[in-house]
């Protein structure tokens, strides 16, 4: 049984001075530490366009990197329902083929597949899937509410901590970032990306809304404060 004490504990790893990368894989340590699975996959997640992209992958034998994971979570309903109620969501056998999309790049040898959303109140930062699981295993309600929380606790640390939030804005949102540094226009930025006006707006307020900013100019300075771009 997982406690909440042991998960408060090891979460409070996660607040040490350490870099992004360093700190993203050791969301995934701890949950691997504490909880009967053998894989994991971290992705985050964008609001605009319903949008799931790779971060890392590990296992008992290492982790690589995942960017090539790229999906619309619509067509994939155990992550979608993970995300839009914020629990954590398992399935498996007959029900895991009526989940999952055929595209979906995550392979499972056992046809199972578990999804725990990282969050903190209503905004979803990514998630963490599962695939291979510990033998005897059971995904009760009490095991699911231990990951669900495990979530939580890994989104308010991201939350309280702008340098870690700035590393969940999406390839796109970051690529619009840095065209804005630059000094581009939307109508350039449109052009050159070939994606409508409308597209570079949304992906602006997204990516102002997770690095706390008041604005552009605001969200800018704070990608060139914490050295993301310069």
């Amino acid at each position: 049984m997982v406690l909440y004490d042991t998960i408060l504990q090891s979460i409070q790893r996660l607040e040490s001075p350490i870099s992004h990368e360093e700190q993203l894989v050791k969301i995934l340590e701890i949950y691997m530490e504490h909880f009967p699975v053998l894989d994991s996959y971290l992705l985050r997640y964008s609001p605009l366009g319903y949008l799931a992209e790779g971060i890392i992958f590990l296992n008992s034998t290492g982790g690589v990197h995942i960017g090539e994971i790229r999906d619309d979570i619509r067509s994939i309903p155990i992550i979608f329902s993970a995300i839009r109620e914020r629990k954590a969501k398992y399935c498996t056998g007959s029900e895991y083929l009526k989940q999952m999309s055929n595209k979906y790049t995550i392979s499972s040898k056992n046809n199972s597949l578990l999804v725990v959303p990282i969050f903190y109140h209503s905004f979803v930062f990514g998630y963490i899937c599962s695939s291979e699981f510990k033998l005897g295993t059971i995904m009760d309600d009490q095991l699911l509410s231990a990951f669900t929380l495990y979530g939580k606790l890994v989104g308010k640390v991201i939350a309280g901590n702008n340098d870690d939030g700035i590393q969940f804005l999406s390839r796109r949102e970051l690529e619009v970032m840095k065209r804005i540094a630059t000094g581009e226009s939307t109508k350039e930025m449109a052009d050159q990306m070939a994606i409508s006006e409308l597209t570079i707006n949304q992906y602006v307020k997204s990516a102002i809304k997770k690095l706390g900013a008041k604005n552009r100019a605001h969200a800018v300075g704070e990608l060139f404060r914490k050295g993301i771009i310069s």
